[in-house]
């Protein structure tokens, strides 16, 4: 038996309970978790923003070591650390067809499978985005399962499975950030300070934080920001007075709020790029108008898991660690214990701190 953060309902608090996991069967690894970050995507998922089979074990960023793998698992063995890909790719359906892994249809295929038991009365439990991160330990795909390269600290590797992946990616993969181009982050959590240290990598000649949260302003320059605003009506304003008046080359919007995409398009300049990376709900709804689409010629985007590949993407982020250009340990403001997600995810509503991370 081990310990797990259990969802019984969808919007119900989060149980702290014992569960059953089963011996690693063919194709599967059992892993020991070192660490889980605590993602605004669990929060989605608790609350209902997004579905989840219940009742289930969320947390689907983490790392950890192998303890045991079941029959046909031979990229890694007992004691290997490791990452978990929360969203393997089938490579086989449409989008992975044109090398599109990160909006793989098959990728949750997994999430609806029983893949565990509460000790107590034997319930059956999901495993939430695949992986069921909120435990000491897990039992997941061997596709979910990415060795950790060299040199890079376990605890700290469990922010590589989500958080950076998506804010790195967003940076390089879905904006294209060019060297000397002037960025504006959106929300200065987990992933947003992944994209500032992101936007500093890529060698952006002006990176503007956005934040509701004045206090955040130490956090965001330690990233790599240049400059700080506090959100209000006037931040587009202030963007562009901080840009000759044209507005960024390239906004990143990490919030989800159809307030906050509004906001990040009109700092955006005239021919540039806005990327939503934020996971909104169906009652948010962003309008424009006809005219302003064809007079600002911007282009906006949407951005899922930061169009990466992890098994591609993990290594390059491996390297910027080991060359001390990527400080994974800058993204965390709290280490908890499992008792500590509930009011980790109250610090999230109330837009406080970057990433809570889960050491085990």
């Amino acid at each position: 038996m081990v310990r797990a953060a259990v969802l019984p309902s969808v919007g119900a608090p989060l149980e702290i309970t014992e569960i059953d996991l089963p011996e690693p069967g063919p194709g599967e690894v059992r892993v020991r978790l070192a660490a889980a970050g605590v993602c605004h995507s669990d929060l989605s998922l608790s609350d209902g923003t997004m579905k989840v089979p219940v009742p289930a074990v969320l947390g689907h960023e983490g790392a950890g070591t192998v303890v045991a793998v079941g029959e046909g698992v031979t990229h890694v063995a007992p004691g290997a650390e490791i990452v978990l890909n929360w969203a393997p790719a089938c490579g086989s359906c449409h989008p992975c067809s044109l090398g599109e892994v990160w909006l793989c249809v098959n990728a949750l295929a997994g999430a609806g499978n029983v893949y565990a038991r509460r000790a107590d009365d034997g319930t059956d439990l999901h495993p939430g985005l695949n992986v069921a991160a909120f435990a000491e330990e897990t039992v997941v795909p061997a596709a979910c399962v990415l060795p950790l390269p060299a040199g890079v600290p376990l605890t700290d590797a469990a922010l590589l499975g989500c958080a950076v992946l998506t804010g790195y990616g967003a940076v390089h993969h879905a904006a294209r950030v060019r060297q000397g181009e002037t960025v504006a982050v959106f929300g200065v959590g987990g992933v947003g300070l992944s994209a500032l240290q992101a936007a500093r990598i890529a060698g952006a000649s002006k990176i503007v934080a956005v934040d509701v949260s004045p206090e955040k302003e130490a956090l965001a320059r330690g990233a790599g920001a240049t400059d700080y605003v506090v959100a209000s009506a006037n931040t587009p304003r202030e963007i562009r007075a901080l840009t000759g008046k044209q507005g960024v080359d390239v906004a990143v919007e990490c919030v989800g709020r159809a307030v906050t995409i509004r906001t990040a398009w009109e700092s955006t300049r005239r021919g540039g790029r806005t990327t939503v990376v934020g996971i909104g709900g169906k009652d948010q709804q962003v309008t424009f108008n006809a005219l302003e689409i064809f007079h600002w010629g911007r282009t906006l985007a949407g951005c899922v898991y930061g169009n990466a590949d992890p098994a591609r993407d993990v290594p390059v982020l491996a390297e910027h660690v080991r060359a001390g250009r990527l400080d994974l340990d800058a993204l965390v403001t709290e280490r908890i214990a499992l008792d500590g997600i509930p009011a980790a995810f109250d610090n999230m509503i109330a837009g406080k701190g970057g990433r809570a991370l889960v050491v085990f």
